[in-house]
């Protein structure tokens, strides 16, 4: 947006609808380096397996392909599963696990052998099948767990379709126009209009966070973070904020807590209270966060 603080990376963390969009790009198959359709293959790790796989479970099949570049008939197997996931037309999704680069995940199926495929709906496992199978019979195993799946997930793409979305509401549609042309107060009486009449609009209320906290950081000087002294409670929340919206969020946090280390009484008060609210901005299974608030436990006990 022209002129105005960037708050993308916020933005997506804070509203929890957007997180898909940090998925990770799909993967070439091991055998050739092919590049199928993003919808339909997706790389999982460690990290990213709550949400891509288990997450996505409830509402879309996932079939896990578990592999390794080691295994000569994983790189069979692979390229069959992508083309057939490609073709399912959004039906099922296919999440393609290293297990070298990803022990956690192997650890957690139990896999003795490899390739091992396993089906998961509604976040758990319903299928699975170890070794290379022909495309035939992996059609047929597919088509048995659609049909004891039943009414468990909604008919996304049976016809080769997404299913519906729901129709966008008018006025976040506004808000987030003024959001993007840079016109934050206008945003913001925007946002706030929507969770007087909403309350529990958490996405009104995620886009306040926001904007309040992009528009206290941009009034900061920048030189703050250098020049803020240790005991300076306002200089060093405002250092904070610069380091925040400069997406740098551990020196941000780390700044705070060892305010909370040298501080006392109304001071250390409202240096957790900054912590805890900037903690708002983000997903709360961020990495960052969590040491975050250990690290923010042992300074205050």
């Amino acid at each position: 947006m022209s002129g105005a603080v960037d708050l993308a990376g916020l933005k997506e963390r804070a509203l929890a609808q957007q997180a898909a969009a940090s998925r990770p790009a799909p993967s070439a198959s091991p055998e050739d380096g092919g590049s199928p359709s993003p919808d339909a293959v997706i790389d999982v790790t460690d990290a990213t397996f709550e949400s891509d796989v288990i997450a996505r479970s409830s509402t879309q099949v996932v079939v896990v392909d578990l592999w390794a570049s080691w295994c000569e008939p994983c790189k069979q197997l692979s390229p069959v599963l992508e083309k057939m996931a490609a073709a399912s037309g959004g039906r099922w999704v296919l999440a393609k696990v290293d297990v070298d680069a990803n022990p956690g995940i192997a650890q957690a199926f139990g896999v003795q052998s490899l390739p091992t495929v396993v089906a998961l709906v509604a976040g758990r496992p319903v299928s699975a099948f170890n070794g290379v199978q022909p495309e035939q019979q992996i059609q047929a195993w597919l088509d048995d767990i659609f049909a004891q799946v039943g009414g468990v997930l909604p008919d996304s793409g049976r016809d080769g379709g997404a299913p519906a979305d729901e129709p966008d509401d008018p006025r976040m549609v506004a808000a987030a126009e003024l959001l993007d042309a840079g016109d934050f107060d206008e945003a913001l009486i925007a946002y706030r209009a929507i969770l007087g009449v909403e309350p529990d609009n958490t996405e009104a209320a995620a886009a306040i966070r926001n904007l309040e906290f992009a528009m206290r950081a941009q009034a900061h000087d920048p030189s703050v973070v250098s020049t803020a002294q240790p005991g300076d409670v306002d200089a060093q929340l405002a250092a904070a904020d610069v380091l925040l919206l400069g997406q740098r969020p551990d020196e941000a946090f780390d700044r705070i807590i060892e305010l909370v280390k040298v501080t006392a009484a109304d001071d250390r008060d409202r240096a957790r209270a900054r912590l805890l609210e900037l903690f708002e901005l983000f997903d709360p299974s961020e990495p960052f966060v969590k040491a975050a608030r250990r690290k923010l436990a042992t300074a205050l006990y």
